[in-house]
């Protein structure tokens, strides 16, 4: 079992910045491929980014290649997104998600999912 718990968002301007961190517990986080999504009011969830277990490799989707940066650190049990130049269009409450199985990691069938974490950008 993993349990995740996002964390950093919040309230920033167009052009800012927000690190989110996605805390994990459970003895098989650094088992598991780590993803980044994210669901504005209205719309479906977006898958936005995805690392390793070994962070080997990264998965990112174009509205955010070049701006998000998806990292992890298994000692910390804990996967990070570096947000930058931040748009009105990135406001969205951002999950954090494990899944075991790398070739699903840009859908929304993950294992297990956090409970979210509010961005807001304003202009």
């Amino acid at each position: 079992q993993v349990q995740l718990i996002e964390s950093g968002g919040g309230l920033v301007q167009a052009g800012g910045s927000l690190r989110l961190s996605c805390a994990a517990s459970g003895r098989s986080f650094s088992s598991y491929h780590m993803g980044w999504f994210r669901q504005a009011p209205g719309k479906e969830r977006e898958f936005l980014a995805a690392i390793s277990w070994s962070a080997d490799s990264t998965s990112y989707a174009d509205s955010v290649k070049g701006r998000f940066t998806i990292s992890r650190d298994n000692a910390k049990n804990t996967v990070y997104l570096q947000m930058n130049s931040l748009k009105p269009e990135d406001t969205a409450v951002y999950y954090c998600a494990a899944n075991s199985r790398w070739r699903l990691v840009t859908t929304t069938t993950y294992d297990y999912w956090g409970q979210g974490t509010q961005v807001t950008v304003s202009s």
